[in-house]
């Protein structure tokens, strides 16, 4: 039986196979094609969804795990698409490399954080995808399709967020830049002066972000400027005090009294927010860029147009107080530039996502559909690898290329060999998909 990282996805395949090299990959996928099994590649199960569930064949990829090549006058690194981010960023930063550009999770697999379009923020900068050059992918047949802007545009920008469903990824070239240091500094602010200072501050960052917890009305700011200087990581007793018992063993000790005294998570969320203090971090761009996470949560996140972003918070903030909803995590609240992958959730807008989050136990479906609601009233589109209630028919039109992604798909798998459930709900089968002007 498979799970993902929350635990609360599951399926068991009739075969899980381990590839470790392109023709490996090739032989694994053509060989369940001509079987008529289903085939779907696994990452590293950070989605939320059951994205990567199946009763077929499931493809791991963690022997994919090699940088192949570097080219640093061209700015560019091909990697295997089962190499983790923290193994790549720490290959890059040997050669004085990195991305420009991350989540704050640092190991999902590179090929699962842009099939999902996987974000970092920052007004200037775009998703994980935006920053994939090419992409080879293998189709059922066993074939090696090679895409990127200059061969195939419309396959380039249909598969840098292709949900699993065009064929299985084999490795992926990036746009990579000089290593920098980035200087984060954390600290509280009043949640109205946040949003009322969003243009101000996502302007004066090169990466801006805050969290809020429900019932309170302070936001935790995390600005980060790119800094000229060498890193000055924390000591380690520094670190392990701030990130591990602060952020994550003092979290999950307060998540669990208020699973079990709900009434009391008010008063919880305050007490957390009043003893919020400053702290400064300056150190590689990738360590800074990712974030412990122990604490186990489900989560929803969606992407709404960002001059709608602070009304939808206040929204969100306004719904858990009135509907009485137990919510012990904070929310989160980012902005991304926009960018132009067909199914990129940023696809062509200024965005600001909005994250809610559950503790792991806990009630989340009401909630979540209570915020989902909200959000459609913005045009909001789901994050692929989170927990949502769409369906192909809401979906399609949210997204200005869905049949361009549609015709991609139909070209590439025209059989719906790379089909699971989660492809048929979000996407529609093959041959009978939903048009965007449904």
């Amino acid at each position: 039986m498979w799970r993902n990282w929350a635990g609360d996805q599951q399926c068991v395949p009739v075969a899980v196979e381990r590839p470790g090299s392109l023709d490996e990959l090739r032989s694994t996928v053509a060989r369940a094609a001509r079987s008529g099994r289903k085939v779907r590649v696994s990452a590293s199960g950070h989605s939320f969804t059951d994205i990567a569930c199946t009763d077929g064949v499931m493809v791991r990829l963690e022997r994919m795990n090699r940088v192949l090549e570097v080219d640093r006058q061209a700015g560019r690194a091909k990697v295997e698409a089962g190499i983790v981010i923290r193994d790549l960023s720490e290959a890059l930063a040997r050669e004085g490399l990195a991305l420009e550009n991350l989540g704050d999770i640092d190991v999902q697999t590179v090929a699962g954080a842009i099939s999902t379009a996987t974000h970092g923020t920052g007004e200037r900068f775009g998703n994980i995808s935006s920053q994939v050059e090419a992409l080879e992918l293998v189709t059922a047949d066993g074939s090696v399709v090679e895409c990127s802007r200059e061969s195939d545009p419309d396959l380039w920008r249909a598969a840098r967020v292709g949900l699993g469903s065009l064929g299985a990824i084999a490795t992926i070239t990036f746009r990579v830049v000089p290593a920098f240091t980035i200087r984060r500094h954390d600290h509280p602010l009043a949640l109205e002066e946040a949003l009322g200072r969003l243009d101000e501050l996502s302007a004066a960052n090169d990466h801006f972000e805050f969290y809020v917890f429900p019932h309170t009305r302070t936001a935790l700011c995390r600005e980060s400027k790119h800094f000229d200087g060498a890193p000055q990581p924390r000591g380690r007793v520094s670190e392990y005090l701030q990130e591990t018992l602060l952020e994550n063993h003092a979290l999950r000790l307060l998540c669990g009294i208020g699973k079990r005294f709900e009434s009391r998570i008010p008063q919880i969320n305050r007490l957390i927010t009043r003893t919020l203090a400053g702290s400064v971090k300056t150190d590689a761009s990738y360590k800074v860029f990712s974030t412990r996470r122990l604490v186990r949560f489900t989560e929803m996140e969606y992407a709404v147009p960002r001059e709608h972003g602070p009304e939808a918070l206040e929204r969100v903030l306004e719904v858990i107080e009135r509907r009485g909803f137990a919510v012990p995590f904070p929310i989160e609240f980012r902005v991304v530039a926009p960018d132009d992958a067909y199914l990129s959730t940023a696809y062509e807008r200024d965005t600001v996502y909005i994250a809610v989050h559950m503790y792991r136990g806990m009630a989340w479906e009401p909630y979540f559909r209570a915020v989902e609601s909200i959000m459609d009233d913005y045009g909001g589109r789901p994050h692929w690898g989170k927990r949502h209630f769409q369906s192909a028919a809401t979906l399609a039109p949210r997204y200005p290329e869905w049949d361009r992604f549609q015709a991609v798909r139909s070209r590439l798998d025209p059989e719906g060999h790379f089909e699971n459930e989660y492809a048929r709900r979000v996407l529609g089968s093959i041959g009978a998909a939903v048009p965007a002007s449904a």
